[in-house]
């Protein structure tokens, strides 16, 4: 087989290449010395220039083809008017590399990086690793003071492409699987689209600092994997601030702007004194925000220019503020339709929706359901205190019915917790058996029972029945016991009356009276389409 042509590209070190005297043949050049290796075979040498060191390229030049005859050294001016300018040096060695004819069918090149500034032995390094100079580097160094090398020193050959490196590849590797494994808390997961969305966070996480949206049903952890994201980002020293949360959902009003921007002293009733804010806590560090399909639009309009300018107003200050920090949100609602229906801002949403990761919930995952037991048995364990063990018979019918259609998981992981703590709570001596198991599915099948109507305007029609038939069977076992509950009621009095006007005379009677003027149409208009439900589809009133 024909032996490639082996080519060396270098810039000339007007430092350690110099010399004009016949001494200059006692010192160590590197340009020089590359093409003295008896183990090294320089076919041909490329050497950059500036055009103010000419007489000392000729000199080189010169000196290769006395010290090695089978050398072609050929001269190059690559002219950089500041040669300490990182721009000015990428831009002509790049600019070099694209006109140059390479041919790697035919020759391998070597990128020589021990002479030139070390601005220009770094752009040689980026061109090579970006494949504009395609091949390996090589370092070469000067004898040693016993002499025990020989008078070219020695030389060593780096090859950037690391897959070839089996120590290093395995490093990365191993790497980036705990960092997966982080994130799902050490827990093995077996469904295959979540490990795939997982490893894609992962890969979000460390590579960007722009805004995360975490979306999925109530309970499907992104709490939870919002912290770790932190964790993760804060042990690669991405971060160095805080980790701040809040549920949107909880505050309202002066209290919202207040909780987020701060405030200073006097700027409201109650302001006794300046608040920071969460966005300011959070510079340097990551704000998690659930539920942000709950901030008032005023929230939204201040949290947009946070974003986009790092800077915001406290309430009742005239000073702006900064903060550096990196969003997450989380939310159970489809944004797209709260856009739609004018409760969120379309800027906002899309400077959020940047990468947006949906969790699917626990009756998604029913193959990750016995890896999460075993997690949340360590978890009992370590909360009582005592160790927590299952006998065969009492796992498998638990799985048998934490797997089957009858276990709806409308908490999703919430629940699974909740089950498995009060398992480990009542089980004697820490081990769960079949009568422990048998009662946790007593309590699950109860809790997940539809509940009655309650009397009123509508008489007797059943209001799960209606949330069924407005929803669908899965929006509806998606939904919190709490607002399930409350839809089925506002139901049953809609189908009973004739307008919305008179539903909402029942429904508001007690906060009603209280008011000054009422649009009690309008909220259960509002609150209906919380849902996408119109009135229309309802209505069962002459």
């Amino acid at each position: 087989m024909t032996r490639k042509s082996t080519v060396v590209l270098g810039m000339l070190g007007p430092t350690l290449d110099t010399g004009k005297t016949p001494e200059r043949w006692s010192r160590w050049r590197p340009s020089v010395a590359l093409c003295q290796h008896e183990d090294l075979i320089v076919d041909r040498f490329e050497l950059l220039y500036q055009r103010r060191f000419d007489a000392l390229a000729g000199t080189v030049m010169g000196d290769v083809r006395h010290a090695s005859p089978e050398t072609d050294i050929r001269g190059h001016v690559v002219e950089v008017d500041d040669p300490w300018d990182f721009e000015a040096v990428y831009g002509a060695l790049h600019d070099f590399a694209r006109a140059y004819p390479f041919a790697p069918d035919r020759e391998d090149y070597l990128i020589h990086i021990t002479t030139g500034t070390h601005v220009a032995q770094i752009c040689l390094f980026l061109l090579t690793e970006s494949r504009y100079f395609p091949g390996r580097l090589i370092q070469t160094s000067p004898p040693k003071r016993d002499r025990t090398e020989l008078a070219a020193g020695s030389f060593t050959i780096i090859d950037l492409d690391l897959s070839k490196y089996d120590r290093i590849a395995s490093r990365f590797q191993k790497e980036q699987r705990e960092g997966v494994s982080f994130l799902k808390s050490g827990i093995d997961t077996r469904n295959a689209g979540y490990n795939r969305l997982i490893e894609r966070i992962e890969h979000v996480a460390i590579a960007s600092r722009a805004p995360i949206l975490l979306m999925g049903p109530t309970g499907a952890g992104k709490s939870q994997l919002a912290r770790k994201i932190y964790d993760l980002k804060k042990g690669r020293r991405q971060v160095s601030g805080d980790f701040v949360d809040l549920n949107c959902a909880t505050i309202r009003g002066d209290g919202a702007m207040s909780s987020l921007f701060g405030h200073t002293k006097g700027s409201f009733t109650g302001a006794l004194k300046d608040r920071p804010g969460l966005l300011r806590k959070a510079h340097e560090g990551v704000l998690f925000l659930d539920e942000i399909g709950e901030l008032g639009a005023d929230e939204q309009a201040m949290l947009l220019r946070a974003i986009e300018e790092k800077a915001f107003l406290p309430v009742g200050s005239d000073r702006e503020v900064r903060s550096e920090f990196q969003l997450l949100a989380g939310t159970n609602r489809d944004l797209s339709q709260e856009v739609a229906a004018g409760r969120f801002r379309e800027d906002l949403l899309a400077r959020i929706n940047l990468w947006t990761f949906r969790l699917p919930g626990l009756r998604e995952r029913v193959e990750d359901i016995e890896p999460n037991l075993d997690y949340e048995l360590d978890a009992s364990a370590r909360l009582l205190g005592v160790r927590i063990t299952m006998s065969r018979d009492a796992r498998e019918r638990f799985l048998r019915f934490s797997t089957s259609r009858e276990a709806l998981w409308p908490g999703n992981f919430r629940d699974l917790n909740a089950a498995v703590t009060r398992m480990a709570t009542l089980a004697p001596g820490g081990r769960i058996g079949p009568p422990i198991v048998e009662e946790e599915i007593a309590r699950l099948s109860e809790a997940w029972r539809p509940a009655p109507a309650a009397g009123g305007a509508g008489g007797g029609e059943d209001g799960e029945d209606l949330v069924l038939a407005a929803l669908g069977a899965r929006r509806a076992a998606a939904l919190d016991p709490f607002d399930r509950a409350q839809l089925a009621e506002v139901l049953r009095v809609l189908k009973g009356a004739r307008s919305l006007s008179e539903a909402g005379r029942v429904l508001f009677a007690a906060s009603r009276a209280k008011k000054k003027s009422v649009n009690d149409a309008d909220r259960l208009r509002k609150y209906l389409a919380r849902f996408e439900i119109e009135w229309s589809e309802v209505a069962g009133g002459g």
